[in-house]
């Protein structure tokens, strides 16, 4: 419900502030006063345009605040929804402001927000009846979700949903898979090509450091087998090599030997020497036989080694790295040929889902066929107490065909009905849709009839705004709309901008409006009226005006207390 409205700079509102209450809340005044300019700012706060033609002369910027309670969970549900947040308070304070440049900015408990933001919580907290184009029960998806209500459609409707989410998720699934199916499969043949060309070339752990060793040994075969014959026969094969030498140095030194324990250990280490000699000599001759010059393998090297060189340069890896890189193509591939299995088996558990959406939103539909006529039926009742006798108030709903392919156009969001509430408000006139009915007092009365009917039903707009349902009607029936209006206000709060004391005396709280002039501005002010003495007062002048009298006040006074018993 709304509990405050604050308005500053509106056209002929310099500084408003009121505290609204539970109920049926009544806003009086005379023509002109600035009812409908509190309306309006309740309407920008709700996220109407505007524009800077509605700030107050002198000022530089409008600023309208409404602080709601968020009484059942519902609605804390759905404004968490609409502000991907959580919502721990009971309350949201909205704000918005315009400024002379034309800049508009909203705000949500201070933190900043779209104007189209603050519509759509506009839209969940208040149903507005008055301007044609806020009329919410004039939407289709806002009628289809009372008639699901109204009828216990829940049940029905929950299945429709779940089958309907099932199909968007495996529809944006099928999409995906289908969009990236040409990528799939290029890189389905890269892998596959990968995979054949990396086998082919037999890599082997370190090959190409192998290689490169041994085309450098290739290369110097001749010099390495001329150095290694060369060391061997120095330190064996020729005459004075150093194993003769040494030969001779260990005779001489075991001679000296028993003088000097020095020249002993001298005599035992050349004594030492002389098998490495030998040793090194026989791995220098084996080696220069080794070295061979061996043109055709020399070939064979250069020739892998150059394969090699060019795959590392065609994938940017090296022949070890591309050994490590081939383990991974056969899981690579796994995955990609699972997506495409994937896609195959997507398009066949989308047509079964698609059945079950068809399925859900037949059921669903047969039900409300039968709903639509009862809710009509019961609405026509309270037509005949407005007044409205002879109109005829008809539910018709159009089953749309859904195509038989699951990825053809959009999946409706509340099934596949599409409701029309079609009134004749004269005999001899023909039935129209309600959105296009001409009078703004037959389509008020209407809209009151429909929302007593679906009051129960509606546990998230909570707070009803009426203006000018009593355009043109006398007090008869305003009678009627004063009870009406207090029978709905048990279940909602309702804010009703009326000229008839009728009305008005069924309000369960009531306000006055008025504009006062000086010779320097012109103020619209809105006062509580507490007590019955200032409400008997305020419903006398809306009875006579300036020339109420003592009767005028009597007359009021019984008209309150009447309708005081009728409340209950």
């Amino acid at each position: 419900m709304l509990r405050e409205l604050a308005v500053q700079n509106l056209a002929l509102i310099e500084d408003v502030r009121v505290e609204l209450h539970p109920g049926f809340c009544a806003w009086t005044g005379e023509t002109g006063a600035g009812k409908s300019l509190l309306l309006g700012a309740l309407g920008l706060l709700l996220g109407e345009r505007g524009n800077a033609d509605l700030i107050r002369t002198g000022a530089e910027e409008l600023r309208v605040t409404g602080r709601f309670d968020l009484t059942r969970p519902e609605q804390r549900a759905i404004a968490a929804e609409i502000l991907q947040s959580s919502v721990d308070e009971d309350s949201l304070i909205l704000t918005r402001r315009l400024s002379r440049s034309g800049r508009s900015s909203a705000l949500v408990n201070d933190i900043p927000v779209a104007v189209a933001t603050l519509k759509r919580i506009g839209e969940m907290l208040v149903d507005v009846h008055g301007q044609r184009e806020s009329y919410s029960l004039l939407q289709p998806a806002y009628q289809l979700e009372l008639l699901d209500a109204f009828g216990r459609l829940g049940d029905q409707r929950k299945k429709y949903d779940v089958a309907a989410d099932i199909v968007r998720g495996l529809r944006r699934k099928f999409k995906e898979l289908s969009d990236a199916r040409a990528t799939r499969q290029r890189e389905l043949s890269l892998v596959r090509f990968e995979r054949e060309d990396i086998d082919n070339a037999k890599l082997q752990p370190n090959e190409l450091p192998a290689l490169s060793k041994e085309r450098d040994t290739l290369v110097h075969a001749q010099s390495l087998a001329q150095f290694t014959g060369t060391v061997a026969a120095r330190l064996s094969d020729d005459d004075g090599a150093v194993s003769e030498i040494l030969g001779k140095l260990i005779k001489e030194a075991n001679r000296w030997a028993n003088l000097d324990a020095k020249l002993q250990e001298v005599s035992q280490r050349l004594e030492a020497l002389r098998p490495e000699v030998d040793d090194l000599a026989d791995t220098c001759r084996d080696l220069s036989e080794r070295f061979e010059a061996d043109p055709d393998r020399l070939e064979e090297v250069e020739t892998r080694i150059g394969f090699l060189k060019k795959i590392q340069t065609r994938y940017g890896k090296t022949p070890d790295e591309l050994i490590e890189y081939r383990t991974t193509l056969d899981a690579k591939e796994k995955a990609l040929q699972q997506e495409e299995n994937d896609l195959v088996g997507i398009d066949s558990e989308l047509k079964a889902a698609w059945a079950d959406l068809k399925k859900a939103a037949t059921t669903l539909s047969t039900a409300r066929g039968k709903v639509a006529k009862k809710l009509a039926a019961e609405a026509q009742k309270h037509l005949v107490d407005l007044q409205m006798p002879n109109a005829k108030l008809d539910a018709t709903i159009e089953v749309i065909t859904l195509p038989n392919d699951p990825m053809a156009g959009e999946v409706p969001a509340s099934g596949i009905d599409q409701l029309d509430l079609m009134l004749m408000a004269n005999p001899g006139e023909p039935s129209r849709p309600l959105r296009k009915v001409a009078s703004g007092g037959e389509m008020s009365r209407t809209m009151l009839a429909l929302k007593t009917v679906l009051s129960a039903h509606d546990p998230v707009r909570t707070l009803v705004v009426f203006d000018e349902i009593d355009a043109n009607v006398g007090g008869r029936l305003g009678d009627v709309l004063g009870q009406k209006l207090s029978a709905l206000g048990k279940s909602h709060q309702v804010l009703c901008v009326t000229h008839l004391p009728q009305v008005a005396s069924y309000a369960a709280h009531q306000w006055t409006i008025r504009k006062s002039t000086t010779a320097k501005k012109t103020a619209t002010t809105i006062t509580a009226l507490t007590t019955d003495e200032s409400r008997v007062e305020e419903l006398a002048m809306m009875l006579r005006g300036e020339s109420r009298s003592e009767t005028t006040r009597k007359e009021a006074a019984e008209m309150l207390k009447t309708a005081e018993k009728q409340r209950g």
